[in-house]
């Protein structure tokens, strides 16, 4: 089984998200509100992906990738969130992030989590 961990502030997306990631055989999903509980749910739950979002109340996702990255170096790091400019992309890369994808392509996202999955990197831009 695979456990994927999800940050992300709103609960709509996460559902979205969760019903995403569940209808994938051997994939199983946890939730965090923001990036300061995704830290604290990392250590219950044991995630083999994390998926975050970019702008979170408490703790970016920017921001999360880097003390997660302190903790759990190999964990992989999608992230997803709605704008994806080069810029961004480029900060992620720095952060320890190993894939970004747009929260409204649910194609992409099931692309990245196989890829980073892989141990591949994928990131997209817009």
């Amino acid at each position: 089984m695979t456990q994927v961990l999800i940050a992300d502030d709103s609960m709509p997306l996460r559902s979205g998200l969760r019903k995403l990631i569940e209808e994938h055989p051997g994939w199983l999903c946890s939730e965090a509100r923001n990036g300061r509980e995704a830290l604290s749910k990392i250590e219950t739950c044991a995630p083999d992906i994390l998926i975050l979002d970019l702008c979170m109340p408490v703790m970016d996702g920017l921001q999360a990738a880097r003390a997660i990255r302190k903790l759990l170096p190999g964990l992989p790091i999608l992230l997803c969130t709605t704008d994806l400019p080069p810029s961004l992309v480029s900060m992620a890369q720095r952060c320890g992030i190993r894939g970004t994808v747009s929260k409204f392509d649910s194609r992409q996202i099931e692309m990245g989590i196989e890829a980073l999955l892989r141990h591949e990197a994928f990131f997209c831009w817009n």
